[in-house]
């Protein structure tokens, strides 16, 4: 492409001063984390990146791949207070949000506050929630407030939901919509550590070594760089490119795209704003104060994985979300 972009070098140049210094604060941040978390870089990467866009994070995986581990590590860096809600199908939404109770020494009702009032939320296994809890938690997600009895209190910043599902167990769960799994900045797939990673962690679990985390960021840090994740530059022919992507999900023959039977339903507008939220995010985490392809490639799959809705035939013929966003990222030319 022969298009330049629209804004000034100095411009740029001063918004990736900025984006360095914040970047070396993020790197030493993934550092502390990897002291406690191993061989999951990608998805410290990704998480950060959603804290960094101020999204949600819905985490697939099966049992015992330190998730609340995870969670728990990231919190004391960012010095934020965190909770692990456990989801079962009698959970009801008051567990989660709060209630009124009543006092008896001063004969009034008063408002308990629910677990989804922390900085960073765990709600493990998700899907084994009934839907009027899920809808709620979704619901305190999307407003970032919570009402009890006619009462309506603010959610702290920074606030961020990571849900859990499990791939593998169907029995005893209800399905998350696709209107509100939409609401889920990212999907993020954790895998089994290889062979060496195992060995480390088993060395790290069976010894008396006592591994301690630092503070790194401080709560406010985290919202003045949420803050400047705005401001990094995605010039015009970002967004154009960003748009025939997500126009490739719907109408996959306008660019000779042989996925008509395969994509049912395409990503919705969200999908777009999350793509550049997110890659601003990366650039940010790379130094830079622009956007450039590499970086929409980059969280592609982790934005649109969890919005296409494939086909029974695309189930029959064993291809994924994550192969038809290879084959659409494959056939639009970058700028």
């Amino acid at each position: 492409m022969n298009e330049t972009y629209s804004i000034s070098d100095e411009k740029i140049q001063k918004l990736t001063d900025i984006a360095k210094n914040y970047s070396e604060t993020i790197s030493n941040t993934t550092e502390e984390i990897k002291k406690i978390i191993v061989g999951q870089d990608d998805v410290i990467k990704k998480i950060i990146i959603s804290i960094i866009a101020d999204g949600h994070v819905l985490l697939e995986s099966v049992p015992g791949l330190a998730k609340t581990l995870m969670i728990k590590t990231m919190a004391d860096i960012f010095s934020v207070n965190n909770v692990r809600i456990q989801f079962t199908p009698d959970l009801l939404p008051a567990d989660i949000l709060g209630t009124k109770i009543y006092k008896n020494n001063s004969e009034t009702f008063e408002i308990q506050k629910g677990p989804i009032f922390h900085n960073f939320v765990l709600a493990d296994e998700i899907n084994r929630a009934p839907p009027k809890v899920q809808s709620a938690l979704l619901e305190s997600m999307q407003e970032k407030q919570v009402s009890i009895h006619g009462e309506t209190f603010q959610l702290e910043k920074p606030f961020l939901v990571l849900a859990t599902q499990n791939p593998i167990e169907n029995e005893g769960t209800y399905k998350l919509p696709e209107a509100q799994i939409d609401r889920f900045a990212l999907k993020i797939l954790i895998d089994y550590p290889t062979k060496d990673q195992e060995i480390e962690i088993i060395e790290k679990n069976t010894s008396n070594l006592q591994i301690k985390v630092n503070p790194i960021v401080e709560l406010k840090q985290i919202l003045e760089i949420q803050k400047f994740n705005e401001k990094i530059y995605a010039d015009t022919i970002i967004l154009k490119y960003v748009a025939s992507l997500i126009d490739a999900t719907r109408n996959p023959k306008k660019y000779e795209l042989d996925l008509e039977n395969i994509i049912e339903y395409g990503a919705s507008p969200r999908a777009s704003i999350w793509l550049i939220k997110a890659a601003k995010a990366n650039a940010m985490i790379n130094g830079r104060g622009y956007v450039i392809p590499d970086d929409i490639k980059q969280v592609a799959h982790e934005v649109l994985r969890h919005r296409l809705i494939l086909t029974f035939e695309a189930e029959a013929e064993e291809v994924n979300s994550d192969k038809v966003i290879d084959i659409i990222l494959e056939k639009i030319p970058s700028p």
